[in-house]
């Protein structure tokens, strides 16, 4: 499975979508299995191996990567991060579960991927929202595993949506712009000098 999948993309709307993995729905199985497995040899009573079954799947449950979404609306000028916990869901008996962040579009100023230590997996990579207040925000809770090849073009899809890559080619040209101003106004100022002194 890739990052993220697009969902809708529109020149003012796009909209990106992550649903749990294939390791995800291996440990789910795996781990339920588990439990089944150890209520239907063991001799104890009804109530214990009901004990087996609920807590291998509530373990399993926790392992569960989020149902995520991210939605970038230059309309609204809001981006919206979105993401659904199947064992908060179970947990709270379906009344909590979904966490929503709402930023401020006009604040972002750059999109860049980092990389994550997994504890036993090794490493794993996400895309950061870097805001101009100088906080960031993970576009999905969980990393990807792997090669950062997937998390890099989602990267590059929403810069190149958002045009932050001309912005800050923009900023780099004014920067670069106003340091050969301050070269010339340097050197014209030392050859006045040396004029004054001749």
């Amino acid at each position: 499975m890739g990052y993220m999948t697009v969902e809708t993309s529109s020149p003012t709307l796009l909209r990106l979508k992550r649903s749990p993995g294939i390791r995800s729905w291996s440990l789910l199985v795996g781990i339920t299995s588990v439990g089944l497995t150890a209520a239907y040899y063991s001799s104890d009573s009804i109530p214990w191996k009901l004990f087996y079954i609920s807590g291998c799947l509530f373990v399993a449950l926790q392992n569960m990567d989020e149902w995520e979404e991210a939605v970038f609306d230059k309309t609204r000028n809001l981006i919206e991060l979105k993401a659904v916990s199947l064992y908060a869901l179970v947990l709270t008996l379906w009344r909590k579960g979904q966490e929503t962040i709402v930023l401020d579009l006009t604040q972002l100023c750059d999109v860049c991927v980092e990389e994550e230590r997994v504890r036993y997996l090794g490493k794993g990579y996400h895309v950061m929202l870097r805001l101009a207040a100088g906080i960031s925000y993970p576009l999905t809770q969980s990393a990807t595993m792997g090669g950062p090849s997937d998390v890099e073009a989602v990267a590059s899809l929403v810069k190149r949506f958002l045009g932050l890559d001309e912005m800050q080619r923009k900023q780099q040209d004014d920067e670069d712009y106003g340091e050969d101003d301050s070269h010339s106004v340097g050197d014209s100022t030392g050859s006045d000098d040396e004029a004054d002194q001749r």
